[in-house]
């Protein structure tokens, strides 16, 4: 049976100088839940909660749940980490050593472009992660290299290059890495004559602000970005989607500070921006449409803690959604959370092994599977199915 270690890691992080009732204020979460997780009673926690209790612990999420700040699981990975970071914080540029003399022509970068954004909603962080410090450096020797009518779309290019980067790297467990490269694809994206691109760039430093637990600052930036692009009546659909994108992430952010109200707000506004779109895409890499809308409004219901509410809404995903593989993974992940808390947990176990059936690679890197499951594995006598998905993701304790 696993041992619970998110109470044990809290009071380790709490002992040296606060007590319970300190921590429960400073994270704004009830002494009784501290207590609970401390003791053991609690195994587990809203995402809201322990992203709370995170902050005020000044510490990682990952750092409660026991698992070290650079999630990677083996030593390549984590080399692969280092080369991504060598070739966003390269100096080459400041000595004259760039050496822009092999790098690909524009249609060759788009193309690698394409790739690897096909391969990050794929959830293949595998070989997309291999393939970011070569692309890191041709982007640049690009940008470098370009003729002055050409200088626009390289900048384009390596903008893109950089919101890969970043979205990458918090799923390998470095956001401060992450937000140095999204910083990058937003300045980069000012080079460009398409505003569209940096209103996608701040979506994505939305996203790394998120995964950092600024939230106040995430959801500044969101609704900053969603008023001055606020759609006319005839702003064309890819404007549109982009927005709808924007507003949704807010919403994550709002309801993360346990703002229901200015989250609804932002959704319903999304609701609407999805209806004068009217199907599912994909513009800017931002994903928009009715389905990301049913997907976020379950995951804000799921970070309020309203559970009943997250399992109605996320009944009304459409049977035909387009959503990405990692996208539609990120929902069942959702699904199950709001299954387990409402006491379903054979429906929790079905539809997490239906998410990493679909999506192996992905969940592989992914915490909030690996801590549901290590709960399934408290409650009653787990199957031989969820003890094999325990095993997989390392979460048999």
């Amino acid at each position: 049976m696993p041992k619970p270690i998110i109470g044990e890691r809290i009071r380790e992080l709490r002992k040296p100088r606060l007590t319970q009732h300190d921590l429960a204020a400073m994270a704004d979460v009830s002494v009784d839940v501290i207590r609970k997780l401390e003791q053991g009673r609690r195994h587990t926690a809203s995402i809201g909660t322990l992203q709370r209790i995170a902050r005020a612990l000044d510490v990682d999420v990952a750092e409660l749940l026991g698992h070290p700040r650079a999630i990677p699981a083996t030593d390549d990975d984590q080399s692969l980490v280092s080369a991504i970071r060598d070739a966003l914080t390269s100096v080459d540029d400041l000595l004259g050593e760039l050496d822009d003399v092999d790098a690909p022509g524009l249609s060759e970068l788009s193309r690698a472009v394409s790739y690897a954004f096909g391969a990050y909603w794929a959830g293949r962080y595998g070989p997309l992660t291999a393939m970011l410090p070569r692309l890191l450096t041709d982007a640049v020797a690009a940008v470098h290299g370009a003729a002055a009518s050409e200088a626009g779309r390289a900048a384009d290019l390596a903008s893109q290059v950089h919101r890969i980067t970043a979205s990458t790297l918090l799923h390998l467990g470095a956001p401060d890495l992450g937000f140095m490269a999204a910083r990058e694809a937003l300045r980069l994206a000012a080079l460009t004559p398409d505003p569209l691109r940096a209103a996608a760039a701040r979506n994505t430093l939305g996203h790394v602000l998120l995964r950092q637990g600024r939230f106040v600052d995430a959801e500044r930036v969101l609704v900053a970005t969603a008023e001055g692009m606020q759609p006319t009546g005839n702003a064309t659909t890819a404007h549109l989607s982009v927005y709808g994108g924007v507003l949704l992430r807010g919403a994550a952010a709002a309801a993360r500070q346990g703002r229901a109200r200015a989250a609804a707000d932002l959704i319903s506004e999304a609701t609407e921006t999805a209806r004068r779109t009217g199907a599912d895409r994909t513009d800017y890499d931002v994903v928009f449409g009715p389905s990301n809308v049913v997907m976020q409004s379950t995951d804000c219901s799921v970070v309020i803690e309203d559970y009943v509410a997250a399992a109605e809404v996320a009944q009304t995903m459409p049977r035909d959604a387009a959503l990405p593989l990692s996208t539609r993974s990120r929902h069942l992940v959702d699904v199950a959370h709001a299954q387990l808390r409402l006491g379903h947990a054979r429906a929790a176990e079905s539809t997490l092994l239906t998410m990493e059936r679909a999506a192996p690679e992905w969940t592989a890197h992914q915490r909030l599977p690996r801590v549901l499951v290590g709960e399934l594995m408290t409650r009653g006598r787990p199957s031989t199915r969820l003890r094999e998905l325990a095993h997989r993701l390392n979460a048999a304790r």
